[in-house]
């Protein structure tokens, strides 16, 4: 069945190529998709911290309002800005293929981080990156770097920091590769719970969406982030949390890493914690399915857990 389908958007440069990736996905399944833009509480306060200001959950909020009053039926989020709860009322419908997960070290001046001075400044918002940061380079200065990816490699350029840290996938998803000087792999710098992936989220009650929206749903994409997810949310996981979460689905075994820092003591370790199991993904019914995302879960419930154990805080 062909459904006309209003698409809620933030309006930055990457938010519209994930938008309109999503158009294109859903037209050539013979849908009439169009594009509703949007400017978010999150898009509009850059001088602030998300930590300090309401977290990540500020990207959404506008986005979920038009699907609450009927003017978009779908959003479309990059899934790390999505809150690992999401409000009554509402369901991630599917989540696409995803994207490199990995960090990008990007900087004018310098190949890596390995070179760069004895205090240079190092541009990032974000509490994950910036504990990694701590225990890679403990010189290091690190001040806040906020909006959209464009307005932080102009901030780069006009010489504020000597090197920023960015997520590969925008880069990638944008065509500027090229400004990646060197990429991060995961047990050097941990990404985060959901980098990378793009997630669609309606009404829970639109069951001809959930239905559409399945098509597009990636099995191994969406197995690791529930798990990623899991982590995050049984740490009271929220852009306040220093916490990494990675997980893997490969020939059937399900394996995810989470690291987490005191943000506020640079001198302490960070804790890690590690866990796999197997899965299967030769998926026969939405029961099935359900039953391997919450074994997922499970997983990353666990792991979560073994942080507490050690010593992690949860918010």
């Amino acid at each position: 069945m062909s459904l006309k389908l209003t698409i809620a958007t933030r309006e930055s440069r990457l938010a519209l190529w994930q938008a309109n990736h999503v158009k294109d996905l859903l037209e050539s399944l013979g849908h009439q998709v169009q594009l509703l833009g949007m400017t978010t509480m999150g898009d509009q306060i850059l001088d602030q911290p998300l930590s300090k200001v309401g977290g990540k959950g500020l990207f959404i909020k506008e986005l979920e309002t038009a699907l609450t009053n009927g003017s978009a039926d779908l959003a479309v989020h990059s899934l790390k800005d999505v809150p690992m709860e999401l409000p009554p009322g509402f369901s991630l419908a599917c989540i696409l293929t995803r994207e490199d997960p990995r960090d990008a070290w990007v900087s004018n001046e310098y190949a890596s981080l390995d070179n760069l001075p004895k205090g240079a400044l190092v541009g990032t918002s974000s509490l994950r990156r910036t504990v990694l940061l701590n225990a890679l380079r403990p010189d290091l200065k690190i001040e806040p770097l906020r909006g959209n990816l464009d307005t932080r490699l102009k901030k780069l350029d006009a010489g504020h920091y000597q090197g920023i840290i960015l997520a590969a996938a925008g880069l990638k998803r944008l065509g500027l590769s090229n400004r990646i000087r060197s990429i991060f792999e995961p047990h050097v710098m941990l990404p985060a719970a959901g980098q990378g992936a793009i997630g669609i989220e309606v009404n829970s009650d639109r069951t001809d969406l959930l239905d559409a929206m399945a098509t597009l749903n990636h099995i191994e994409t969406t197995v690791a982030v529930y798990a990623e997810r899991a982590v995050s949310r049984t740490m009271g996981g929220s852009c306040s949390m220093p916490l990494a979460a990675h997980a893997t689905l490969n020939n059937g075994v399900l394996a995810i890493n989470a690291a987490w820092g005191d943000h506020l003591m640079r001198d302490s370790p960070l804790i890690h914690a590690k866990d796999s199991c197997q899965i299967e993904t030769n998926v026969k019914s939405s029961v099935e399915f359900s039953n391997i995302l919450d074994k997922a879960t499970n997983l990353g419930n666990e792991v979560a857990r073994k942080l507490i154990k050690q010593g992690a805080l949860p918010f």
